[in-house]
């Protein structure tokens, strides 16, 4: 047989002694007294330190939750995202048949492997008939990535961003096109809507503001997702071959949304 061995208590600090003590709410306890540069110091109950202890770790949590909500919200904020499409995420997307489900499990995937998409600045298209769902899925993305790690993203429809950089030429904006550029290349993922949507041919501004934004994050390898009713054929037209070359890069993914409009059902 094999005796165990024998625990043996931790030596004490030389000049250190054990006296009996008494706390007022736990009783009596052993308390260290320590010799320190000709002073005495004593050690407090271990029941009440425990409790300190406890009580610091909650205040600690409760203190990281809240800015981690602060951060949240200014992430949000930031996003531009609409009311309308603010709160949307992969669960109140109501996917009934197997195109749904692929989209749906597509868009979950890409948000889910983010990292390794922002990595290699993997765009992500979302092309199809309106009303099926590509704005919610689109916003569930960046819902997700934002909830779920440090990355930021920001929600622009091209008209938007068109109006904007147009407001700065009459000087009604105060910011210049050069900073609402940079706002739209630095977030971690970029979501661009409504491309496409005018049926007239775009304008060279509308071109060269596309190209400044896409070839801005192609340069970072940063990823964005283009939101469109147009097929791929159509939508290298729409936003001119320069722009589609950038965005192949690192292995496009193509999501069509090829069903019938789900607006005013349940889930869209």
């Amino acid at each position: 047989m094999h005796s165990e061995p024998i625990q043996q208590a931790p030596e004490l600090p030389p000049g250190t002694r054990i006296q009996p003590a008494d706390c007022e709410t736990h009783g009596s306890y052993e308390q260290k007294v320590f010799a320190l540069l000709g002073k005495e110091l004593k050690s407090g109950c271990p029941e009440c330190g425990r409790i300190r202890a406890e009580e610091e770790a909650e205040r600690q949590m409760i203190q990281s939750a809240a800015l981690a909500r602060y951060h949240m919200a200014e992430k949000l904020g930031a996003a531009l995202i609409p009311k309308r499409f603010a709160g949307k995420t992969f669960d109140g997307y109501i996917a009934k048949t197997a195109e749904q489900q692929k989209a749906l499990k597509t868009c979950v995937r890409y948000a889910a492997e983010f990292k390794q998409i922002a990595a290699a600045g993997r765009c992500l298209l979302l092309l199809g008939k309106p009303g099926t769902g590509k704005t919610h899925l689109s916003v569930a993305i960046a819902n997700e990535i934002m909830a779920t790690s440090s990355a930021t993203a920001v929600y622009r429809t091209i008209g938007a961003v068109l109006q904007a950089i147009r407001a700065t030429y009459d000087h009604t904006s105060d910011q210049s096109e050069s900073q609402i550029l940079s706002s739209l290349v630095s977030p971690s993922l970029l979501i661009l809507d409504e491309i496409g949507v005018s049926k007239e041919k775009p304008s060279d501004f509308e071109l060269t503001t596309l190209f400044s934004i896409i070839n801005g994050r192609y340069e970072e390898l940063r990823p964005t997702v283009i939101v469109s009713n147009l097929d791929a054929k159509a939508l290298a037209s729409a936003i001119g071959e320069r722009c589609a070359d950038r965005l192949r890069e690192g292995g496009v993914i193509v999501q069509p949304f090829e069903w019938e409009s789900q607006r005013g059902k349940e889930g869209f």
